[in-house]
């Protein structure tokens, strides 16, 4: 018998709660003034839909399944609830200290962004909560010792953040208890499981005690969150929030059809002419492409990082810090979580296929998502010829991949907390409608307004240009489709957009040197020298970090790598090459953060002028000799 599904696809939630409408403040959710005091230095002027339908619930003890968009507030939808219970247990005990709240992520880039988040939402009361963030970094990027950890833990602190394998490694050596646990919460409860956490969460089951309020906040409701709803929850609030957006307009959808080359050429014209205004995410689909559109960007004088799961976990917090503090413009983040997790399914689809028969898969595939094509297969994810990764050959993609320690706590396109993102650029389609939808979230967020731009390449431009193929784009147009249905269904439509390719095929002689000189030994050798210098930054220095942490701001993930032949001439742009009708000639009008702003200070003519000044209205230093009078026709004897 099947079960009823919404529109995407997944086991509907049935609203139980008898919430009232969204509430104008925070006064009125009964919080201790020490925590009001934290969330107005926070500026939060009003509770957001999930804060003020959850915040109540919570404080009722009652267990709560959430589904919000990103960005909704979540986080503090349960801090300050668990904060609430644990002042109201100092005021009134003097038993001894117990960890009365266990948060469990998914990531350490998001253990580190809710233990900031706990700390400021406590910052008025911090004598009576001590909280631990088992993700091994220090507030200087120094790795923490296990010592030090287990020595905190055995004070027993009131909040313990943690992902699922960190937290399972504690229990089980008995490093701390939970035999007084009161509050429990999996944030980004749909990520969890699927980033290869079965066992450890198995773990934490067994010892959290019975009648545990639990907490599961997610941005779909996926037969994940129905797993962990079965084994942690007893009878929890369903609140299944569908927010409108009020005040900003959301997030601009738009496509550009183009071959595979002039991804390259399209992504050099909008960068190099400024195109878009403000701070760009732009995902690839894997990491070799990571470094290769990073050289590709330092031929043009175009400054970028890379954030991948090979970087060290303290290099990928800082760069998400120093994005979010406008040091950085422009990030080139690999999604390979989206690539696995699909690949698992499928084969998993195909295991279950050859055991139950070719029809036995239909309900199972309703029950769950069923967004992605099935013919899309990312196990051939890999670029051909000279893109083509030595770590993601089709051989090695046969046998089943080992997930490394990097890859299971990484995640770039959920729950990291970007601000002020402009605009994310799909360079290369994802592989499902579900992994678009979390890209996009990254911009957009809390009311403000944003534009996600996709690159889609056609079936008939597929495989023309063997040195930029990715063989995942064969099924580009299949996954659009599906992406443009389901967005249709919320109401919100993707749009086409036609760049005026005559104006920018002037650029394309430009692109083409770049790209010669964008080899794949070029891409090895900066991925190599990329990591060598991050880990150098994470090891040997942290000592000097930790002793000068303001030299921190001086670290820097935007350097160029030279790992490719530079070719200076392709730095500055030649005026006959601009379009002369300015922002018409390339984009068109009112598509959201889309504008031409080309700078109109021309580098070699400013240096002309100042040269031309110099000396003007000022008197000679010395006395000038006239030429006609000094000049000797005989000449020297």
């Amino acid at each position: 018998m099947k079960r009823k599904l919404d529109e995407d696809d997944v086991p509907m939630a049935v609203d139980t709660t008898h919430a009232s409408k969204k509430l104008s403040n925070f006064n009125s959710l009964g919080l201790d003034s020490r925590l009001l005091q934290a969330v107005a230095q926070q500026n939060f002027s009003a509770p957001t839909l999930v804060q003020s339908r959850a915040i109540p619930l919570a404080l009722e003890g009652k267990d709560i399944l959430a589904r919000s968009k990103t960005g909704s507030g979540k986080t503090a939808a349960y801090i300050l609830p668990i904060l609430q219970s644990i002042l109201q247990k100092t005021s009134t005990s003097t038993t001894h200290k117990t960890t009365s709240a266990l948060i469990l992520v998914p990531t350490h880039e998001l253990a580190k962004q809710v233990s900031d988040a706990v700390s400021d939402f406590s910052a008025f009361c911090l004598k009576d909560i001590r909280a631990v963030n088992l993700n091994p970094l220090s507030a200087t990027k120094k790795k923490i010792p296990e010592s030090v950890q287990r020595s905190l833990l055995a004070e027993a602190p009131d909040i313990v953040v943690a992902t699922p394998a960190r937290a399972s490694l504690y229990l089980q050596s008995s490093a701390f208890s939970v035999e007084k646990l009161a509050h429990l919460v999996i944030d980004e409860a749909d990520l969890i499981l699927s980033y290869g956490h079965d066992d450890d969460l198995q773990i934490i089951a067994e010892a959290v005690p019975k009648g545990v309020q639990t907490i599961l906040l997610s941005a779909t409701l996926s037969t994940e969150v129905n797993t962990l709803k079965g084994l942690f929850c007893r009878n929890p609030a369903v609140l299944d929030l569908q927010e409108t957006v009020d005040d900003g307009g959301g997030v601009s959808q738009y496509t550009v059809r183009c071959a595979e080359d002039a991804k390259f050429l399209l992504a050099y014209v909008i960068f190099k002419l400024k195109l878009i205004k403000g701070k760009c995410i732009i995902f690839v689909a894997d990491i070799d492409r990571c470094y290769r559109l990073k050289l590709f960007f330092e031929q043009f004088g175009i400054k970028s990082c890379v954030l991948n799961s090979e970087l060290p976990v303290n290099s990928r917090v800082h760069v998400v810090e120093e994005f979010n503090k406008n040091v950085y413009d422009i990030i080139i983040a690999s999604d390979e979580h989206e690539l696995l997790d699909v690949r698992e399914e499928r084969h998993s689809k195909k295991s279950k296929t050859a055991i139950d028969g070719p029809n036995a898969s239909h309900d199972d595939d309703d029950a769950t998502n069923g967004e992605d094509p099935p013919s899309r297969s990312p196990a051939n994810s890999t670029t051909h010829d000279d893109a083509a990764s030595d770590s993601a050959k089709p051989a090695d993609l046969k046998k089943p991949r080992k997930k490394s320690k990097e890859s299971k706590e990484y995640g770039i396109s959920r729950g990291i907390d970007f601000q002020n993102v402009a605009c994310v650029l799909n360079f290369d389609l994802p592989t499902s409608s579900k992994s678009y939808t979390h890209r996009i979230g990254r911009t957009a967020r809390a009311g403000k307004t944003g534009m996600a731009l996709s690159f889609v390449v056609p079936a008939e431009h597929y495989h023309k240009h063997k040195p930029t193929t990715l063989s995942s784009a064969q099924h580009d147009e299949e996954v659009l489709d599906t992406i443009m249905r389901l967005q249709k269904k919320k109401g919100k439509e993707v749009k086409d957009y036609h760049f005026d390719m005559k104006q920018v095929e002037s650029f394309r002689y430009r692109m083409n040197d770049a790209l010669r000189a964008v080899t794949r030994v070029a891409v090895r050798e900066a991925r190599t020298r990329e990591l060598r210098q991050e880990l150098l930054n994470s090891e040997k220095l942290k000592r000097h970090f930790e002793e000068n942490p303001e030299d921190l701001h001086h670290l820097r993930h935007d350097g160029e790598l030279r790992a490719a032949r530079i070719q200076p001439h392709l730095r500055h742009i030649p005026e006959y090459l601009l379009p002369s009708n300015g922002k018409k000639g390339i984009a068109g009008e009112d598509i959201g953060f889309v504008g031409l702003r080309k700078n109109t200070d021309n580098r070699i003519r400013k240096a002309r002028m100042q040269n031309r000044m110099k000396g003007k209205g000022k008197k000679p230093a010395g006395r000038k000799s006239d030429p006609l009078k000094t000049f000797n026709a005989k000449g020297r004897h």
